[in-house]
C-alpha cells in the first residue's frame, strides 16, 4: 500500500524525517487491508420449489439475493476480493458422494415435474429442480475456489453465497435442502492438494450437520463443532448421534462435539458461552491449519426454524474469534437461514469482521441460561478424556433436564426474562411476526452500526532501535496543551514525570488517547516510562470525558491508586507475586500467574476466566498495560491483545513500559491485523494455574455470571 510518510524529530527515525516542526507529535500505524474473498453468483438462484410443499417452501432464491443486497448496501461488496466461480468436477464431488448418488442428482436435470417430485420424495426435506445439479455444482465450486484462494495466499479469508446448501447431505442421499456437501468436500479436497493435518470445521447453523459428522467421525484430522436445536431428540433431525455424547468413533474420537440445545430462545450470551468453555480451549489445542465455517443463519433471531435470539452482531464476535486461529485463514460457506432480514444482516456482519472492521457491541444480559449451562458441562464432561484443556475438568455428565427441581426453573425464568432480547423470539413464521422482527432489526443494526475511523491504530513509540520493523508510519501533530496535562497529573505522583522523557511520553499517550476517544482513530500504543502514572492518567482522562464502564488489564506487578467502587473502573492485574485473596472484589481482580517457558500456556486463562469476565462487564474502552516483571511471554501478549480485540468496538489502547522490540511488534500486529499474530505452541496449563482460574471463578461467577460453565456455578451464581 502506497501512503506518504511524515516524520518530526521527536519521532523514532528522525534520520528521514522531512518536517522541520519541533512540535511533539504521535505516530500512526497504518494497517494493509487483509484481503477478503466473496464468492456469489446469481446462477444460484435459478433453482425454486415447482409444488406445494410446508416443508420446503421455506428454501428459496430470495436468501442469497436479499444477502447480497444487503453488502451492497453496506458497500462490503467492492471492498471484497472478486473471486470466478466455477463447476466442481465430477472427481472433486466423489470425494464425499457415490458415483451412484452422483447419476441420480445428474438425472433430474431432464426430469418433468411429476418426476422431480418423485425422487425429491426418496430424500428428507429435499425439492429438485431442473437446474438443481448445475446450482449444486457450483455451489461446491465456488466454495472450492475459496479454499484455493486462502491456501495459495490470494487472499486472507472469504466467504462464499452459495446454494443448495450442504451439510446435511451424506454418501448416498440429498437431506434437508442440501443436494451436496460443499463444506465436507472442501476439507477433503484441502487435504489431498495442500496436505493439510488439522482442519476445524465450526457449524453454527441451528440444525445438527450429520452429514459432515458422518463423513469425518472416525477421522483425527478433522474436529468438527456443531451446536443446534435438539431438544432432547425431538427437533430434526432426530437423531440419537446429535447429543453431547456421539464423541467420535475409532480414532476419531474427541474429535466430533456435538453442543445440543433443548430449549428454544437462546442468545447472544449462550452462544459466547459455549464459544468460551467448549469450542475455543479445543480448537486453540488442535491448533488448525484451516477453518471452514459451515455458516447457518437459522441460528439467529426471528429464523422460523431455530426461534433463537442471536442477534446479528453476535457472528461477527464469534468470527473474530476464530480469525484467531490457523494464522487466520478461515473460509465461511452459507447454509441455513430463513428469515431474509435476519439472513442479510448476519451475512454482512460475517464479512465486515473479515474485512477487519471494528465489532459492533453485543448486546443483551451477558448472563447464558441454566439450559445451555447444562450442554456445555455435558460436553466438557464428555470430551474431557481426549482434551488436555479439560483434564482438570470435574463436573460429570448431568440427567436430562427434566429432573431439575421446581426452583431451579423459577429461578431461570427470572433470569432469562430480563434479557432484553428475549422479548422478540419468533415462534412462527406468520407475515406480522416476519414484520415486527424486521423492524426490530431495521431499528437494533442503527444502534450498533457505527463509522470505521479513518485509521485503525495510532502509536506513540520514541523509542528508535529496530523501528523499521515496524509498520508504516505517519503523523499528526499533538492538541493537548500544557495546562491540559497539568491538570490530568493533578492527584497523582507528580515527581515520577518531571524527567523530560517521561512528560514526553505522557503527552503522547495522552495525545492517542484523545484520537480514541474522538473516534478519530480505533486504537492505539503508547510507550511509558512510568506506565502506573500514565495508566491512572489514562484513567482519569476516561472517566472525565464520560465513559462509564472501562476495561484496565495489568499485567505485572504494578499497583494502582485507584477508587473502583462506583464501578466505572473494572481492574484485572495479572501478576508474578500472589497477593491476598481478599484484595480480590467485584472490579478488582489479581490473577496471579506462572507462565510455562516459551510455549503458550495462556490461553486457558484468556478464555476460561478473561473473556468471559470482560464481556460481562461490556466496556465502552479497554486500556492494556505491560508493566515491570510480566508474568506471560511474548506469545501471550499477542493472544490477550488479540482476542480482546472484539470488545468496546475494537477502541483500545495498550500502554507498554518495556519497549523491547519483540513486545512492541506483537502489541502492533494485533491491533492492526497486519498479519495475524502467532500465539507459539499451544501447552496445557499446570495444574496451579487452573486451580488459580477455578479459585477466581468461584468467587466471582455470581458476579461475572459468562463465567459459569457447570450447573453448580449456575445455581450458586442465582
Amino acid at each position: 500500500m502506497n501512503s506518504l510518510i511524515f516524520f518530526c524529530n521527536f519521532c523514532f527515525l528522525p534520520e528521514i524525517c522531512t518536517n522541520v516542526s519541533r512540535d511533539v507529535c504521535f505516530v500512526l500505524f497504518i494497517a494493509m487491508a487483509s484481503g477478503t474473498a466473496l464468492i456469489y453468483d446469481d446462477e444460484m438462484t435459478s433453482y425454486k420449489l415447482l409444488w406445494d410443499d410446508p416443508v420446503c417452501d421455506i428454501e428459496v432464491p430470495e436468501r442469497l439475493l436479499a444477502s447480497y443486497e444487503q453488502l451492497k448496501h453496506y458497500h462490503l461488496v467492492e471492498r471484497c476480493v472478486h473471486v470466478p466461480i466455477r463447476e466442481a468436477t465430477e472427481e472433486e464431488i466423489m470425494l464425499v458422494h457415490s458415483s451412484e448418488y452422483l447419476e441420480v442428482v445428474k438425472s433430474t436435470q431432464t426430469m418433468n415435474e411429476e418426476e422431480l417430485r418423485r425422487v425429491s420424495g426418496n430424500y428428507d426435506a429435499v425439492y429438485f429442480h431442473p437446474n438443481t445439479y448445475r446450482c449444486a455444482k457450483l455451489a461446491v465450486g465456488a466454495t472450492l475456489q475459496l479454499i484455493d484462494s486462502v491456501m495459495s495466499g490470494k487472499v486472507l479469508n472469504g466467504m462464499a453465497l452459495v446454494r443448495p446448501p450442504g451439510h446435511h447431505s451424506q454418501r448416498n442421499a440429498a437431506n434437508g435442502f442440501c443436494v451436496f456437501n460443499n463444506v465436507a468436500i472442501a476439507a477433503q479436497y484441502a487435504k489431498r492438494k495442500y496436505g493439510l493435518q488439522r482442519i476445524l470445521i465450526v457449524d453454527w447453523d441451528v440444525h445438527h450437520g450429520q452429514g459432515i459428522q458422518y463423513v469425518f467421525e472416525e477421522d483425527p484430522s478433522v474436529l468438527y463443532y456443531s451446536w443446534h436445536r435438539y431438544e432432547h431428540q425431538k427437533f430434526w433431525p432426530l437423531l440419537r448421534e446429535s447429543d453431547y455424547d456421539a464423541v467420535g468413533q475409532g480414532e476419531g474420537k474427541g474429535f466430533n462435539i456435538n453442543v445440543p440445545w433443548n430449549k428454544v430462545g437462546m442468545g447472544n450470551s449462550d452462544y459466547l458461552a459455549a464459544f468460551f468453555h467448549v469450542l475455543l480451549p479445543v480448537a486453540f489445542e488442535f491448533a488448525p491449519e484451516l477453518i471452514l465455517v459451515s455458516s447457518g443463519y437459522d441460528s439467529g433471531i426471528g429464523d422460523p426454524e431455530g426461534q433463537m435470539n442471536a442477534t446479528p452482531e453476535c457472528f461477527a464476535h464469534l468470527t473474530h474469534f476464530l480469525m484467531q486461529l490457523a494464522n487466520g485463514r478461515l473460509c465461511a460457506v452459507l447454509e441455513g437461514g430463513y428469515h431474509l432480514k435476519s439472513l442479510s444482516e448476519s451475512v454482512c456482519m460475517t464479512v465486515k469482521t473479515l474485512l477487519g472492521d471494528p465489532l459492533p457491541l453485543i448486546s443483551g444480559n451477558m448472563a447464558p441460561c441454566l439450559s445451555a449451562i447444562e450442554s456445555i458441562q455435558n460436553v466438557r464432561a464428555a470430551h474431557k478424556p481426549y482434551w488436555k484443556c479439560l483434564m482438570y475438568e470435574e463436573a460429570t455428565p448431568l440427567q436430562d433436564l427434566s429432573t431439575k427441581s421446581q426452583q431451579m426453573m423459577e429461578a431461570e425464568l427470572i433470569q432469562t426474562s430480563t434479557h432484553p432480547v428475549a422479548e422478540q423470539a419468533v415462534g412462527t413464521a406468520n407475515s406480522d411476526e416476519v414484520i415486527k422482527t424486521d423492524r426490530f432489526l431495521e431499528s437494533h443494526m442503527k444502534k450498533i452500526l457505527f463509522p470505521v475511523p479513518p485509521v485503525k491504530t495510532a502509536a506513540a513509540i520514541v523509542s528508535k532501535a529496530d523501528a523499521h520493523l515496524l509498520p508504516i508510519l505517519v503523523q499528526v501533530e499533538m492538541e493537548m496543551n500544557a495546562q491540559q496535562l497539568k491538570t490530568l497529573i493533578s492527584g497523582v505522583d507528580a515527581e515520577l514525570v518531571t524527567e523530560e522523557k517521561a512528560l514526553l511520553s505522557l503527552q503522547n499517550m495522552v495525545a492517542v488517547l484523545d484520537k480514541i476517544l474522538k473516534k478519530e482513530v480505533c486504537n492505539g500504543i503508547a510507550e511509558s516510562p512510568v506506565a502506573s502514572v500514565s495508566t491512572t492518567v489514562a484513567l482519569k482522562h476516561c472517566i472525565g470525558f464520560g465513559l462509564q464502564r472501562v476495561l484496565c488489564i495489568v499485567v505485572g506487578d504494578m499497583d494502582l491508586e485507584l477508587d473502583l467502587d462506583d464501578g466505572k473502573i473494572l481492574l484485572i492485574n495479572i501478576c508474578q507475586k500472589r497477593r491476598s485473596e481478599k484484595t480480590n472484589s467485584k472490579y478488582h481482580i489479581s490473577l496471579h500467574w506462572k507462565e510455562d517457558g516459551e510455549k503458550n500456556n495462556f490461553s486457558s486463562a484468556v478464555l476460561g476466566f478473561i473473556l468471559p469476565v470482560a464481556y460481562s462487564y461490556q466496556p465502552d474502552l479497554l486500556i492494556i498495560v505491560f508493566g515491570p516483571n510480566r508474568s506471560i511471554g511474548i506469545n501471550g501478549v499477542s493472544l490477550l491483545t488479540s482476542l480482546l480485540q472484539g470488545l468496546a468496538k475494537s477502541q483500545s489502547l495498550v500502554v507498554i513500559q518495556d519497549t523491547e522490540i519483540k513486545l512492541v511488534q506483537s502489541v502492533a500486529k494485533a491491533l492492526t491485523a497486519v498479519s495475524t499474530p502467532d500465539f507459539g505452541a499451544y501447552a496445557p496449563a499446570s495444574q496451579e494455574n487452573v486451580l488459580e482460574i477455578k479459585r477466581l471463578r468461584d468467587q466471582l461467577q455470581q458476579e461475572w455470571k459468562m463465567l459459569q460453565c457447570s450447573v453448580k456455578d449456575w445455581i450458586s451464581g442465582t
